[in-house]
Formats: structure tokens, C-alpha cells, sequence
């Protein structure tokens, strides 16, 4: 079986890291295709004797995408395209029918209650979305949270398969050479209680409950890793605060290794240096970087995270859940600094988000898309409204991706 990947872009976020992961599992040969930026992601996957194309798409409205992508998928032979990410969705699913290839397979990775990869979900959004969705096979959620949200939404639930983010635990394992090493790269005192937040710097984050809550914290300091558009608003949230001082902005961390930069952490390391993960994301699909914390030993106040809240109660004891606000933050994190305990067992939690395991549900998904065969029964309960699907589905979406696509090629939320 030969897979084609497309993706929107493979700069460092969690879809794009959790796609570099895959590649590393899946048994069979496969390419990646990026519309735009190939970033960090893509240049890790090149030097793991990955390959990696960029279509160099100019927007969201670069209709000529279509046809170029129809070319390269045609010429590949690919049994299975295989798409993450909104704008590859759409422009990768219709490529993929156009070039004849049966089996098509997209992950959803990121569909919020109200926006998608900062979308606002809208009618059009929608319309299009399932447009989009009908011309697939198979639509791979990343947790039980986002199959409850597609059914919801309309996709049949004989589509949607239900097959969770994996994580290389090992890698994130405590590290005391490691702690010493990016705390004395990062400026850190040796001593301090320090917070991480892990993800892009965008305002679905809501990094600044952080920011807000650190003002009360005196002896705390705190760890951005991530970059993105709200950057400079944090810096100067943390200026106006006095707590700019103690606020330390890692920049983007790849998984494993070196920054593309080489001079900032690999994830794993910076997770080794921080005491505790905090993630006051309010909407997330999955809720990456709370497994990661958890992987590293960490204690972790999180607001939402389908991975743990889709899991049977005392899954992860290490992780609590918390309110929304500065002040909630606040005392979770006042209270993870007055325990005194910074690393804690691994919990079943992260057993089952194997990479091998997940990579594993993966195949099988391929497998039965290619064979036209249901899977076995989905892990959610049926759920949902359905909506009517024109019956020429391709002329539908190729005449309304110029419409309704945001031209706004930065807007995107981090998927983790």
C-alpha cells in the first residue's frame, strides 16, 4: 500500500508533529504533501529519509492548488490519500476523487465547538466542511469528544472511526541532566517553581489566565513554549503586570532534538526543567500537551482535555481539572508549589495513547476504507442531525472554496 499526506503545513504544531510521529509507525511507503510552509516538522521528516513536497500554495483562495495536487497524486499512485487539517481536507479530498483514488482518509484534528483552526463556525463553514467530507471514505477522530461534534454536525456515523493522538512516552521521560541543561539555556534559577504551557501563541490559548495568574504566584516563574501571533500582546500583558522578568518565552520546541533555531529545547527537555503543565485552553479536539505532561512525570491543571475526559475517572491522577479564571489558576498552581512535588508516577493515562498502539488503529482504519468493510462498532453512542449532500459533491466544493475560504493564511489554532 502506498500512502500520499497532505497537509495545510508542517511548521510546529501538534497535527504536524503528531503526523512526523506517524510516519515513524506506519508500515508502509509514504510521501507528504504541505500546501504551504514547510517549517521545522518538515525538515525533521526529510532528515528521518522522509519526503516532502511543497504545492507553495499563495492562499487560501489558490484554486490552481487543485489541479497541481490531481497531478502529483496521479502520477504517485497512491492507494490512499490521507489528509489533516482543514484546507488540506478540502483541497486534498477533491484532488484525490479527481485523480481517481478510492480510498480517502482525513483526521480531525481540530474541530472546536465554535471554531475550527480559528474559523468561526459559520453556516458556509459547515456547508462546506461536510461537502468536503462526503467525497472521503473515512473520517478519523482524534477523541471520543470530536465523534460526538462531527455526528453532530451532520457526518454519517458509519464514516467516522475514532482513533486517538499517540505519544512516544519513553521520550518524555524525566531527565535530570536535561532540567539542569534547558534551565541554565533558559535563564531559569536553579531553585524556582516553574510553570510550562506548551502550544501555539494564539488567543484560543488564553496564555494570558497564565500571564494574570503569575502576578499572584511571587516566587513562580513561567515558561511559554510555542510562538505564534499573541506573542508580543503577552510580553506586553507581562510588562504591564511587573512579571516580565519571570516570564520566559521558549519559542517553538520540536518534539525531540534540536529547535530548527538550535539554540532552544527539544520539548521532552523543557518538560524535564518545568515543575508543573498548566493549559487553560478552554476548546480543545484532544489535548496534547497534557498527555505530554503527564508523560514527563509532571503535575497538570488543565480547563478542558477530551484525552483525559473521555477516560474513565482516576485515568490520570496527576491531572486536575480546573476553572477558567486567573484566580482558579491561581490556586491549583499555589497548590502544586506548596506540595513540593514536582514529579509524579506516569499514569495509565498515557499507557493508552502508545504511538505503537495508535499507529496500530490506524492501519486497521486504511485497511477496512481500502476494503470498503465496516470497522467494528465506533466508540461513542449515536448521535446527531444529518444534512443533505448535493449529488454532483465535487462541482459543489470546487465552486465554493474560492467563497467561503478565510483568506487569512495565518489563522490557525494549534491542534494539540
Amino acid at each position: 500500500m502506498k500512502v500520499l499526506h497532505v497537509i495545510t503545513g508542517l511548521g510546529i504544531g501538534g497535527a504536524e508533529q503528531q503526523l512526523r510521529l506517524l510516519l515513524r509507525q506506519l508500515p508502509y511507503q509514504a510521501d507528504v504533501v504541505t500546501l504551504t510552509n514547510p517549517g521545522a516538522v518538515a525538515r525533521a521528516i526529510v532528515r528521518e529519509g522522509g519526503r516532502v513536497r511543497n504545492l507553495d500554495m499563495t492562499g487560501n483562495r489558490d484554486l490552481s492548488a487543485v489541479p497541481r495536487l490531481t497531478k502529483l497524486i496521479r502520477r504517485g499512485h497512491y492507494d490512499v490519500v490521507h489528509t489533516h487539517l482543514y484546507r488540506a481536507c478540502l483541497y486534498g479530498r477533491l484532488a484525490a476523487r479527481l485523480a481517481g483514488v478510492r480510498t480517502v482518509v482525513a483526521t480531525e484534528h481540530s474541530l472546536g465547538e465554535a471554531r475550527i483552526e480559528g474559523r468561526r463556525l459559520g453556516p458556509a463553514v459547515r456547508g462546506l466542511y461536510l461537502a468536503s467530507e462526503r467525497l472521503g471514505t473515512t473520517t478519523v477522530a482524534v477523541s471520543p469528544t470530536i465523534a460526538h461534534r462531527l455526528t453532530r454536525w451532520g457526518v454519517p456515523e458509519r464514516r467516522i472511526q475514532v482513533v486517538p493522538n499517540g505519544i512516544d512516552a519513553a521520550q518524555f521521560a524525566f531527565s535530570t541532566r536535561a532540567r539542569i541543561s534547558v534551565r541554565r539555556q533558559l535563564g531559569l534559577p536553579a531553585r524556582a517553581f516553574v510553570i510550562g504551557a506548551v502550544g501555539r501563541l494564539a488567543a484560543g490559548k488564553r496564555f494570558h489566565v497564565l500571564v494574570d495568574a503569575l502576578a499572584a504566584l511571587p516566587d513562580a516563574w513561567l515558561v511559554l513554549a510555542g510562538g505564534g501571533a499573541q506573542e508580543q500582546p503577552l510580553r506586553a500583558r507581562a510588562e504591564r503586570l511587573g512579571v516580565a522578568a519571570r516570564v520566559v518565552f521558549a519559542g517553538e520546541c520540536v518534539q525531540d532534538g534540536t529547535s530548527p533555531a538550535g539554540h532552544r529545547p527539544s520539548l521532552a527537555g523543557l518538560l524535564s526543567a518545568v515543575d508543573c503543565l498548566a493549559s487553560p485552553s478552554a476548546e480543545e479536539a484532544f489535548g496534547l500537551a497534557v498527555v505530554e505532561g503527564l508523560a514527563a512525570g509532571l503535575p497538570v491543571a488543565y480547563v478542558t482535555c477530551p484525552a483525559i475526559d473521555d477516560l474513565p475517572a482516576g485515568s490520570a491522577p496527576g491531572a486536575l481539572r480546573t476553572g477558567r479564571t486567573a484566580a482558579a489558576f491561581t490556586d491549583v498552581l499555589d497548590e502544586f508549589q506548596r506540595s513540593g512535588r514536582t514529579r509524579l508516577p506516569v499514569p495509565d493515562a498515557v499507557r493508552r495513547y502508545c504511538v505503537t498502539t495508535t499507529s496500530v488503529q490506524l492501519v486497521q482504519v486504511y485497511e477496512a476504507a481500502a476494503a470498503r468493510a465496516p470497522l467494528p462498532h465506533p466508540a461513542y453512542e449515536r448521535a446527531g442531525i444529518r444534512v443533505h449532500i448535493p449529488t454532483n459533491v465535487s462541482t459543489h466544493v470546487s465552486t465554493h472554496l474560492s467563497t467561503h475560504l478565510s483568506t487569512n493564511n495565518s489563522e490557525k489554532e494549534e491542534s494539540r
